[in-house]
């Protein structure tokens, strides 16, 4: 009777483990994320200073500015990383602006604002590189044996990876 009692107690110490385990890595990945959030409401919010500045030297480019902010605005509503991304894209598409016109390139507010961006970017890279190494810790725990029959029995469900289009930001082309 006591060999059976405390091999019950050794499953239950080795179930509550792993779920505790598993709880953990599923807040990593939480906070991870939070980070990213983080990041892309800091940089979204540099965006009416850089639509304002570009404004005056591309009046023509009306359908940017009013996409960044459509985007801008459904970001701050849903936290959506793919509208992130559709942002980061048309916030791409400023920076290009800037290429073409000397005198805003040479303005010290849009210089202030690419630096700005730049170091969000890298920030925020570092973000996305945290949640995809504790995504993946936590997705491999979940598939690996025998958490994964805990994982099962306490419905944890797997997270995605933060993922952009590859390639999209290279090929940009402004038509002026």
């Amino acid at each position: 009777m006591t060999i059976a009692i405390c091999v019950v107690i050794f499953f239950l110490v080795i179930v509550l483990s792993v779920y505790n385990s598993l709880v953990r890595k599923r807040n990593a990945v939480k906070q991870s994320r939070s980070s990213i959030d983080v990041y892309l409401t800091q940089r979204f919010d540099l965006i009416p200073n850089l639509i304002e500045t570009v404004k005056g030297y591309a009046a023509h480019e009306k359908e940017i500015f009013e996409s960044i902010t459509k985007l801008r605005s459904e970001y701050n509503q849903t936290r959506d990383l793919n509208k992130a991304s559709a942002l980061n894209n048309q916030i791409d598409k400023i920076l290009l602006i800037g290429e073409n016109y000397p005198e805003l390139k040479a303005s010290v507010n849009f210089l202030n604002l690419q630096k700005n961006l730049a170091r969000m970017e890298d920030q925020l890279q570092a973000a996305r590189r945290l949640y995809n190494i504790d995504v993946t810790a936590y997705n491999t725990s979940l598939q690996t044996f025998p958490t994964n029959l805990i994982a099962n029995a306490f419905k944890f469900k797997e997270e995605k990876l933060f993922e952009l289009e590859a390639g999209k930001n290279a090929n940009i082309k402004v038509e002026l």
